[in-house]
């Protein structure tokens, strides 16, 4: 495993979690408009980067716990 596996995960999460607030950006400005369809969409997409989000979080910590030894 690359010794850098845990800053990778790091940054992916990152990435999600700005994706998944641009989502909730765009879900409330189309709710606001009264786009109920088109905010769900954002809204569900936004659900699908946060989900993604934690996995990289996951493994991040998973592999900071295995490298430092705080098992």
């Amino acid at each position: 495993m690359s010794e850098h596996k845990g800053a990778e995960h790091h940054q992916k999460a990152a990435e999600h979690h700005e994706h998944a607030a641009k989502h909730h950006r765009e879900a409330a400005k189309h709710h606001e408009a009264g786009d109920h369809e088109k905010a769900a969409h954002h809204a569900y997409v936004a659900h699908g980067h946060a989900s993604h989000a934690e996995h990289h979080h996951s493994e991040a910590s998973r592999h900071d716990a295995e490298t430092h030894g705080k098992h």
